[in-house]
């Protein structure tokens, strides 16, 4: 049986593995929680449920952070959404996923949404991953 650590740590071996990523990140990839008082793009992942019986079903998160841009509106300076960067972020981290493959594990991506963090001026766009987890390979 797996346990919601071992999803969030498949999801973050995939995501952590891909040096394309890695490196289009300014910040890093986490599971559960990114540092404190982040002001860099995170991605992080974490588990919401995962049954007990067996086929397994569970679902996960996978959040990617942007700090959002300073700009000028009707002359005062304003914090928006950095759409562009978000868009950019989510189809790199899309692709990865899509390409992964965990023997005896089925996810897929179920939805996609931003939202807004006003309390620190940032973005995130949220992936929900369902899981369908057949079997598991003990060796």
């Amino acid at each position: 049986m797996l346990l919601s650590f071992d999803t969030d740590d498949i999801l973050f071996r995939i995501l952590s593995e891909s040096v394309e990523l890695k490196s289009a990140v300014s910040g890093g990839i986490y599971t559960t929680d990114r540092p404190d008082n982040s002001e860099k793009e995170d991605i992080t992942v974490n588990t919401i449920t995962v049954t007990g019986d067996m086929p397994q079903s569970g679902t996960s998160n996978v959040n990617i952070h942007v700090p959002d841009l300073k700009t000028r509106i009707n002359g005062q300076e304003q914090r928006k959404a950095d759409r562009e960067r978000l868009r950019q972020l989510t189809a790199s981290v899309v692709s990865v996923l899509e390409a992964a493959r965990v023997e005896g594990i089925l996810f897929r991506i179920a939805n996609q949404t931003t939202i807004r963090e006003p309390e620190i001026a940032q973005h995130y766009t949220n992936l929900r991953i369902e899981w369908n987890i057949c079997k598991i390979n003990n060796n």
